[in-house]
């Protein structure tokens, strides 16, 4: 299944949990960088998501963040309890496998394809609480940018099984 059908999967998704969203088609991007001029005028948070894995565990994780956050792998690692310096990209090929989507996609919204609930979630505490009309990610694909509101976010997460573990970025 490709990127479009995965969308629409996912946007079904959404619609059966009477969840409003919108979008925003642009250009494929593959850093925050490139993606910005396409989404700034967006009222709300736009995201950067980080697919990790532990050294020594092998789990994996997903790390969402506000797109102007700087995320330090060494703590966040001590914080989640997998000792400093075990924390590092995971490859595509885990992303392809657990989240269906490849390198410059990754999303929370690909949670939805981890049936197994294997991927531990990491949200920033400020995109659950931080007051923001939207919430932006990837919509399966990297040439698009979908919002949602930060309660919608929270009850779609519940309904894939990945309760997430809020930690502040500040």
């Amino acid at each position: 299944m490709g990127s479009a059908e995965l969308r629409t999967e996912l946007e079904n998704l959404l619609k059966s949990l009477n969840i409003d969203f919108v979008s925003v088609e642009h250009p494929e991007v593959f850093t925050v960088e490139e993606m910005m001029p396409h989404v700034q005028h967006l009222n709300g948070a736009v995201t950067k998501n980080l697919f990790l894995k532990d050294k020594k565990k092998k789990s994996l994780w997903l790390v969402s963040v506000r797109h102007d956050r700087q995320v330090n792998l060494n703590d966040l690692a001590k914080k989640l309890g997998v000792g400093s310096g075990n924390l590092r990209f995971a490859d595509e090929a885990a992303m392809l496998e657990k989240l269906r989507v490849g390198q410059g996609c990754a999303t929370a919204l690909a949670l939805f394809c981890d049936k197994d609930r294997s991927v531990r979630f990491v949200l920033d505490s400020d995109l659950a609480d931080g007051g923001h009309e939207r919430v932006y990610f990837h919509p399966m694909t990297n040439a698009a940018t979908l919002g949602l509101k930060p309660d919608d976010l929270m009850r779609f997460l519940k309904e894939t099984g990945h309760e997430p573990i809020l930690h502040s970025f500040d």
